[in-house]
């Protein structure tokens, strides 16, 4: 009887004390019969690509990338995946043939959570988009694959976000169906739509699914929307996870859509990032229910 090899992985960021990675990691491990040592490391702001060559140096084989450094690593590798070079972003690195290859599996984690998780259609559907960073970057080109009808990007700087716009307007243009619109905005134009103007300021109406890729997601200034952003029906996704009814999720249950954060997007690229590694895709569900429950709740509480 032949015994699993262990293998060597880790989630590097800075901070990242607060990683789930290592637990969830485990957990995939443990299904599968296959014992892995995964560990949180902290890199300099200033030091990633020497911690990321250090690790692997030490016998490390793979590695996922948490903020700030997920644009880092996709110039730093010296094998980038075409995902990778579109969104100008990883979150993924492996050790194969002694050099480092990156890949982006949060927009693959992401889209899987809406519909596989969620039961969101996104086929034919307008989506806001908030935020044009690394996070942002690396959902688009998924987002365009689903086959969403109108893309809107909306950023603290409007140049920004019509830039990163103008960057995925030809994946839009190549993907599956119809051309998606994708068009970038200035968040202040959002916040302050109402009924009347969200039409002429965002596109053509209210939407469907509204994504939080900001910065505000992880702890800066908030970010809140009027009840005219939301469709009847719509989803509001934070992709930052484990901080209960944020007031960007609170605005939009107060609109009446329905309100999840990033938890089934991070254990769903975690298990990309697992069969990227190590050939074989764990199951999630249980996973995801085992770590759902220790996390503070998504809906407010009668007084």
């Amino acid at each position: 009887m032949n015994t699993p090899t262990t293998g060597r992985y880790c989630v590097i960021g800075n901070p990242i004390a607060q990683s789930r990675s290592p637990e969830i990691q485990a957990r995939f491990g443990e299904q599968l019969g296959e014992p892995i040592d995964y560990t949180r490391r902290l890199a300099p702001v200033d030091g990633f690509e020497a911690s990321v060559r250090a690790f692997f140096a030490e016998g490390g084989q793979g590695m996922n990338v948490t903020a700030p450094f997920k644009v880092e690593a996709a110039t730093r590798a010296d094998r980038a995946s075409p995902r990778v070079i579109r969104a100008g972003a990883a979150n993924c690195l492996r050790l194969r043939d002694g050099r480092i290859e990156a890949e982006n599996f949060d927009g693959v984690g992401l889209v899987r959570d809406l519909t596989h998780n969620l039961g969101v259609e996104l086929a034919g559907r307008r989506v806001l988009l908030l935020g044009a960073g690394g996070a942002a970057r690396g959902v688009i080109d998924p987002l365009l694959e689903a086959g969403v009808r109108e893309l809107v990007i909306a950023n603290r700087t409007r140049s920004r976000a019509e830039a990163l716009a103008e960057a995925f307007a030809f994946s839009a243009a190549s993907s599956a169906g119809p051309a998606a619109i994708v068009r970038g905005v200035a968040l202040e134009d959002v916040v302050a739509a109402e009924s009347a103007s969200v039409s002429t300021t965002t596109g053509n109406g209210a939407f469907d699914v509204v994504i939080d890729a900001t910065s505000a997601a992880l702890g800066g200034d908030a970010v809140q929307l009027p009840p005219a952003a939301f469709a009847p029906g719509a989803l509001a996704y934070a992709m930052a996870y484990g901080k209960g009814l944020t007031p960007f999720l609170a605005s939009a249950a107060e609109a009446g859509a329905r309100v999840a954060d990033g938890l089934g997007m991070l254990v769903e690229q975690a298990a990309e990032s697992y069969a990227w590694w190590r050939g074989r895709r764990p199951e999630t569900g249980a996973v995801l229910a085992e770590f759902a429950a220790t996390l503070p709740p998504l809906k407010q509480t009668a007084a």
